[in-house]
C-alpha cells in the first residue's frame, strides 16, 4: 500500500472513531455525551424495573387526578400534574418515569462533562451505577413525584452560574429550560432556586468589592432567566386550572400545620379564642399532635371538616403570622431545630410502601388499564424492605456530607476560592432544602434523601482519574 493510501486510511479511521461512542473516550465528545445519557436512563430506572411498576407515593393519586381529570387540588402542583398528562401518563406511567430519567440523566451528564471534560464514558457509567446502588437516586428518578427535580434544580443553576461559557449556546438553553421546569414542579423547589439565586447575586456583588484573586464571579443572568421562566410556568398552569394568577394556595396551611406540631399555634388560640371566632377554636384543646395527622387523618382531625385546603388558607396565614409576631424567639428556635433534624434525615424509602387503600379509588378512575401492573408490583405487595438498603445508604449519605465539608474547609483554609465554590454551593443547597422543607412541612426523610446523592456524585467525580474537578481559572498571558 502506498504512503498516501496509508495516510488516507488512518484519517478515515480516526474520523470514524471520533463519531462513535468509545468507553475510554472523554465525555466532551458529542457522541460519548449522548451515549452516556442513553445508557444512564435505564440504569436510573433500575429500581422501578425491579419493582415491576414505577415507584408510587401517597401524593401520586392527587397529581394523577388533577392532571388527568383537570380537577384543581390546592395542595398539589398544577405544573407537575400537567406534566404527567402530557408526558404520556394516561397511556402508561412508564412514559413519565422514562422522561424524568432522561431529564435527570441529561443534567448529570452535563454536570460531569463541565466539571471533568476528560472523564471517560466508562468511568462516568461506573459512577452512575454506584449512585444507583449506594444512594436513593433511582428511587426518586423514576418515582411518579416531582422529588427528582430538586437535584436537577441545584445542578442546573450551578452550571449556568459557573460553567455557562463551557456549555455553549444549545446546552445553556436546554439547562435554562431544565432548571425552570424543575423549579416550577414544586414550591419547595422554587424556594430553593430563589435561595440559590440570592446567594449567587450576593457573591457577584461581593466580587465587585473583594480584591482577591480567584474569588468566584458567577453569572446571574441565566439563573435569573430560569427563575423568571419558572414563575411564568407556575402562573400559567395555575391560571389554566382556576382562571386566577397565583403562586400557591397551600403554603400557609403547611406552615401552620408544622407550627401547630411544634406547639406554636396553641398559645395564639388560647389567647384569642373564642373571641376571635376562628373556625379552629372549638377544637383547640383536641388538635392532633403531628402535622401529618392534622392534614391527612380525617378520623382524628377537624381539618377536612372545616373546609380543608380550599377554605382554611386565609385563617392559616393569619394564625401563622400572629404566632411569628408574638413568639419570634420560639419560632426561630423551632425553625433551627427542624432544619437541623431535616438536614440529617437521609434515609431512603420514606413513604415507599403499599398504598392501595389510599390510591385505588383515584387510579381506578384515571388509569384503570394500568391497575394490573400497579397492584402486582413489589411495592404494593409490601415486599420492598429498605432496612438493608439504609445500612448502606445512610452512612454513605452522612459521610458524603462530611466529605463535601472537608473539601470546602481545605480549600477555604488554603485561600483557594475556585476549589471552594462547588462544595460551598452543594452545602448551601443541602442547607437550603433542609430549611425550606423542615420549616414548612416538618422533618421527613424523603425531603433530604432526594438531594443527598448530589454530594456523593461530586465526591465520586473528584475521586475519579483525569483532570482536576476544580480547574484553575485561565489567566491572560502577555
Amino acid at each position: 500500500m502506498s504512503s498516501d493510501s496509508h495516510h488516507v486510511s488512518d484519517g478515515l479511521s480516526r474520523a470514524w472513531h471520533a463519531r462513535i461512542p468509545l468507553p475510554d473516550a472523554p465525555l466532551n465528545r458529542l457522541y460519548n455525551e449522548l451515549a452516556a445519557i442513553v445508557v444512564l436512563v435505564p440504569v436510573l430506572m433500575l429500581a422501578s424495573f425491579v419493582n415491576g411498576f414505577p415507584i408510587i407515593f401517597y401524593d401520586t393519586g392527587a397529581y394523577v387526578l388533577e392532571g388527568f381529570q383537570h380537577i384543581f387540588i390546592a395542595e398539589r402542583s398544577t405544573v407537575y400534574s400537567l406534566f404527567l398528562k402530557y408526558a404520556g401518563g394516561p397511556q402508561s406511567l412508564w412514559y413519565v418515569a422514562f422522561v424524568q430519567c432522561v431529564i435527570v440523566a441529561f443534567v448529570m451528564v452535563e454536570f460531569a462533562r463541565s466539571l471533568k471534560p476528560q472523564l471517560s464514558l466508562w468511568t462516568f457509567l461506573i459512577i452512575g451505577l454506584i449512585l444507583t446502588l449506594a444512594t436513593g437516586l433511582p428511587w426518586y428518578a423514576a418515582q411518579i413525584e416531582p422529588d427528582c427535580f430538586v437535584a436537577v434544580t441545584a445542578m442546573a443553576i450551578y452550571l449556568l452560574a459557573f460553567h455557562i461559557r463551557d456549555l455553549g449556546f444549545v446546552r445553556s438553553v436546554l439547562l435554562v429550560l431544565c432548571a425552570a421546569f424543575a423549579a416550577s414542579t414544586h414550591s419547595s423547589h422554587m424556594g430553593l432556586a430563589l435561595g440559590l439565586l440570592a446567594v449567587l447575586i450576593v457573591a457577584r456583588l461581593a466580587a465587585m468589592f473583594v480584591r482577591v484573586q480567584g474569588f468566584p464571579k458567577p453569572s446571574v443572568w441565566a439563573p435569573m432567566a430560569s427563575c423568571a421562566l419558572a414563575f411564568a410556568i407556575v402562573f400559567a398552569c395555575n391560571y389554566q386550572f382556576t382562571h386566577n394568577i397565583f403562586f400557591s394556595k397551600a403554603g400557609s396551611i403547611f406552615l401552620e400545620a408544622r407550627m401547630m406540631q411544634d406547639g406554636l399555634i396553641k398559645p395564639v388560640l388560647d389567647t384569642d379564642c373564642p373571641g376571635a371566632a376562628y373556625k379552629i377554636c372549638p377544637y383547640k384543646d383536641n388538635l392532633p399532635p403531628r402535622a401529618d395527622a392534622y392534614l391527612w387523618e380525617e378520623k382524628i382531625s377537624p381539618f377536612s371538616r372545616l373546609g380543608g385546603f380550599r377554605k382554611l388558607e386565609e385563617e392559616s396565614a393569619h394564625l401563622a403570622a400572629l404566632s411569628l409576631w408574638r413568639y419570634p424567639v420560639s419560632n426561630a428556635a423551632w425553625a433551627g431545630i427542624d432544619t437541623l433534624l431535616e438536614f440529617f434525615a437521609v434515609a431512603t424509602g420514606d413513604g415507599i410502601e403499599p398504598q392501595e387503600w389510599v390510591l385505588d379509588r383515584e387510579f381506578q378512575k384515571t388509569i384503570p388499564h394500568q391497575m394490573d401492573g400497579y397492584t402486582h408490583a413489589y411495592q404494593q405487595r409490601g415486599d420492598i424492605w429498605f432496612l438493608p438498603l439504609n445500612f448502606l445508604h445512610v452512612p454513605i449519605a452522612v459521610l458524603s456530607i462530611v466529605g463535601i465539608y472537608l473539601l470546602f474547609r481545605r480549600a477555604w483554609r488554603s485561600g483557594d476560592w475556585n476549589s471552594a465554590t462547588l462544595p460551598a454551593f452543594v452545602l448551601i443547597a443541602l442547607l437550603g432544602n433542609a430549611f425550606i422543607c423542615g420549616v414548612f412541612s416538618g422533618p421527613h426523610s424523603r425531603y433530604q434523601s432526594r438531594l443527598v446523592w448530589l454530594p456523593t456524585f461530586v465526591l465520586l467525580l473528584a475521586a475519579s482519574s483525569g483532570t482536576e474537578i476544580f480547574p484553575r481559572r485561565r489567566t491572560k498571558t502577555a
